[in-house]
């Protein structure tokens, strides 16, 4: 889903902890990454700390830790926990039943001290997995990637080494995956950022681009439907690369610090955006060569209520995006950037980090403190139902058939109407 929806999902409207919730499974450990469904089989990520539930054997703990990073003031920089870690963690990949919630298997592709620490709100398991059916990709950033087949079977992994991130927020880059290609963007604080392209059978390389960017944590996205079919990721600068080659083909600037949204995309339609100290929206047109600013490859901009954290959905012509990681939805028009409207309050929400999805005539939108809310997809904002579960999430709601999945801070949901 390059765009957010599905075309095929036909989920619930309303549910409680007591209604329509077809199995919780508490999960191991913690992640913020989204589920994958493949048939009867649902994959997630999960970081397991040495001394947690599910954890193996505990070993004698480590004592020495190295000083946070300090900024102006002696504060931590960015004012966040940046404490390097000093325990190991296990970084596992679960497969589930998707009928009853059951844990299959549980394989551990590493086990290891993360070198660096991440953001309050997040933790060493943040990038989703990506299936082709055949087999389950895993990637933990700097912990490597790792293709194991549906029967947690290892096949092989790849080590990129120790990515250094802004303000030690830690990592959130998913691989995107098409056709027999993995890619991956790796972009840090050290001046040696690039973006992978791997042979998913066998991790091979097949290309490797420098990129000039800081830390972004965007998702690359594949337009296929252009010629050639390219990769775009989002950052300070949004850039468009020839999936079978690495070259790059384009590049628009204007993005805000901390790119995290990925793009959208829809034909020849691209829109990427951000909103970290300052707002920014670039429509694009794909097919255009070289530097797009101030050219006609721009369709359109905008500079207000953008997101921090959530990635945009756009759906049938309409682009959806929420303002900062605040309760506030705006609807515009994706083709020519006027405002159905901007900024309305959401009721009951008042802190999202998941990006909103569609199916089915509907929009859901995900809060932090497990509020969704379920919207007529529409030019004007008409709620449906407000549903609460009793566990916090951030991580993206997941769609299949009947069924939507919400990870909460401990327990995976499979909900569906009974």
């Amino acid at each position: 889903m390059a765009r957010g929806a599905s075309a095929t999902a036909k989920p619930a409207t309303e549910w409680s902890e007591s209604k329509n919730v077809c199995w919780k499974v508490a999960l191991p450990g913690s992640g913020t990454s989204t589920p994958v469904i493949w048939n009867d089989r649902v994959f997630i990520l999960t970081a397991i700390k040495e001394h947690s539930p599910g954890a193996k054997a505990p070993r004698p703990e480590t004592t020495t830790t190295e000083p946070s990073p300090v900024g102006p003031g002696g504060r931590p920089r960015g004012g966040m926990n940046v404490e390097k870690p000093a325990e190991e963690y296990q970084f596992a990949v679960l497969c589930l039943n998707r009928t009853n919630g059951e844990i299959l298997w549980q394989r551990t592709a590493v086990e290891t001290v993360p070198h660096e620490a991440h953001h309050r709100d997040h933790g060493f398991a943040s990038a989703s997995p990506v299936t082709d059916g055949e087999h389950i990709y895993a990637y933990f950033g700097s912990r490597g990637l790792y293709c194991y087949d549906l029967k947690g079977n290892l096949k092989w992994s790849k080590d990129f080494g120790d990515m250094q991130t802004r303000n030690s927020f830690g990592e959130g880059s998913s691989p995107a995956l098409f056709g027999d290609t993995i890619i991956i963007n790796w972009d840090d604080e050290q001046e040696n950022d690039f973006i992978i392209a791997l042979n998913k059978r066998t991790g091979e390389q097949l290309w490797k681009t420098p990129r000039n960017e800081g830390t972004s944590w965007s998702t690359p996205v594949v337009a296929s439907h252009t010629k050639p079919p390219q990769v775009v990721v989002n950052g300070r600068t949004t850039r468009g690369y020839d999936l079978k080659t690495g070259a790059e083909l384009w590049n628009c600037s204007g993005q805000t610090a901390n790119p995290i949204p990925s793009v959208v995309n829809e034909g020849d339609l691209l829109i990427a955006m951000s909103g970290f100290r300052g707002s920014a929206i670039r429509a694009i047109k794909l097919g255009s060569t070289g530097t797009l600013d101030e050219t006609e490859g721009v369709l359109w901009s905008h500079s207000k209520s953008t997101p921090y954290v959530p990635s945009p959905l756009l759906v049938d012509g309409l682009l959806y995006f929420v303002s900062g990681n605040n309760g506030m939805l705006s609807c515009f028009d994706a083709a020519t950037g006027k405002a159905h409207y901007e900024a309305e309050r959401l009721p009951g929400i008042f802190g999202i980090y998941a990006s909103p999805v569609a199916a089915d005539g509907r929009v859901y939108v995900l809060g932090r403190e497990g509020v969704c809310l379920v919207l007529k997809q529409g030019p004007t904002l008409e709620v449906l139902s407000s549903n609460k579960l009793d566990e916090k999430a951030d991580a993206s709601i997941a769609l299949a058939g009947k069924d939507l999945f919400i990870r909460g801070h401990q327990s995976l949901y499979c909900i569906a109407e009974k």
